[in-house]
């Protein structure tokens, strides 16, 4: 399974904003962290303050923070809300739909996948390593 290019950039906002507690970081200036695009960015970041997972301040001293400590953010239910309904194959379409046995351990598979996800925080994913290469993109 591939995840989408918003939910790869959803989990980099949040763990550069986690790398920065003590202060607000910019959509431009994670954007330039990470060499990605500004305004794909911008609807990453609409996305999750909208749900809760970063504060948003606007104005000249504004900026993003996590809504939450990294500890208390599970990267399972982040990544279940960032992609949103997936369908691994689209059965809808084809030919052979309720003939067919691979949903059943397709659906599998994806459960297996997401508990392990929920298993972590964004703490357990952001690590030592991460977090010193995070502070030296600024």
């Amino acid at each position: 399974m591939r995840l989408t290019r918003f939910s790869d950039y959803a989990v980099r906002v949040m763990l550069y904003l986690a790398t920065h507690p003590d202060r607000l970081c910019s959509v431009g200036e994670i954007a330039k962290a990470y060499d990605i695009s500004q305004n794909h960015l911008m609807k990453v970041v609409s996305d999750l303050a909208a749900h809760g997972y970063v504060e948003a301040l606007r104005g000249r001293n504004g900026g993003l923070r996590l809504a939450r400590p990294a500890p208390d953010i599970n990267i399972g239910r982040l990544i279940r809300h960032t992609e949103g309904e997936i369908d691994l194959v689209g059965c809808s379409e084809c030919k052979l739909n309720g003939a067919c046995s691979l949903p059943d351990p397709l659906d599998q598979a994806l459960t297996a996948f997401f508990a392990v996800l929920e298993r972590y925080t964004l703490a357990d994913v952001l690590g030592d390593k991460a977090e010193r290469l995070l502070a030296r993109l600024n």
